[in-house]
């Protein structure tokens, strides 16, 4: 039987999306109704490609959480001159820097060789690039903020030093890099960091060093795993802080509410992300 109401859902979010990126020069310039100031650095790393997630979810961070002190995209060298100018447009919080020259230049060579291979590669270069002195977000762009994200701004506040990280629903992991079963145990995602204080990041990047074989996909988060679990993460609210695709083959959002700080819509979920959108911020 066909499944009507996950197809709707998906033609639903194909068309909204269609809409919203035709009408992203126009969304850019609209005031956003915000004034609370938020100490807080925010980081994202995109592409050209997801141009429209990254708008809107930089729009919602704004609407919900605040204006941070500075919010910079990092760019993976695919966003055209006319996108930067776009992205600048939505506040003067708004900055955009080219990976390449964003990076640390004294990363691991295993990072720049995964960096130069894969998109995740370019991803785990981006977060031990990230620069860490005060509260600082790391932010995927499929994320949406919501009515309950101001919660987010009282943990940047907070006089708690633990890297907090977002659960994930499923283990989504590298197990060539997992030594012990443990490791892989309550996995965590890596589209979601709020740092407190710089992690070391030494002993899992060994570990990348040490494959035999090319890193994968999965390789940057299960290095994320392993490095926020030695240093002590602290998991967020799952019921605040969504990692979750159970409502995947239905047609509504079932599990953002008024409580709900943001969501994380990975790809199985996509279509989501643009019901959010619209019905909502």
């Amino acid at each position: 039987m066909v499944n009507i109401g996950y197809h709707a859902a998906k033609i639903q979010g194909n068309f909204l999306r269609s809409i919203y990126k035709s009408s992203l020069s126009t969304l850019v310039s609209l005031p956003i109704a915000q004034k609370r100031q938020v100490p807080i650095k925010v980081y994202a790393l995109s592409c050209e490609r997801d141009l429209p997630e990254q708008v809107a979810s930089l729009r919602s961070f704004l609407r919900y959480v605040g204006i941070p002190e500075l919010f910079t995209v990092m760019s993976d060298g695919s966003y055209t001159e006319e996108s930067i100018k776009l992205l600048r447009r939505i506040h003067p919080c708004v900055d955009v820097q080219l990976l390449t020259k964003f990076q640390r230049e004294d990363l691991p060579q295993s990072v720049y060789e995964y960096a130069s291979q894969q998109a995740m590669g370019k991803k785990l270069a981006a977060l031990m690039s990230i620069p860490i002195d005060g509260a600082t977000l790391y932010t995927d762009s499929d994320i949406l903020f919501f009515q309950g994200a101001s919660n987010l701004a009282e943990l940047a506040t907070s006089e708690s030093s633990a890297t907090y990280y977002l659960p994930d629903c499923k283990n989504s992991l590298d197990k060539r890099l997992i030594y012990e079963d443990i490791e892989q145990q309550e996995p965590i995602n890596a589209g979601f960091i709020l740092f407190k204080k710089a992690l070391d990041w030494h002993e899992p990047v060994q570990r990348l060093a040490k494959l035999q074989e090319l890193p994968n996909y999965f390789s940057e988060q299960t290095i994320v795993n392993l490095t926020i679990k030695s240093n002590r993460g602290q998991a967020l609210d799952r019921d605040k802080y969504v990692m979750n695709v159970d409502d995947q083959f239905v047609y509504p959002d079932r599990f953002v509410t008024k409580q709900t700080a943001m969501r994380h819509y990975v790809s199985d979920i996509r279509h989501k992300f643009w019901q959010s959108v619209f019905f909502h911020l």
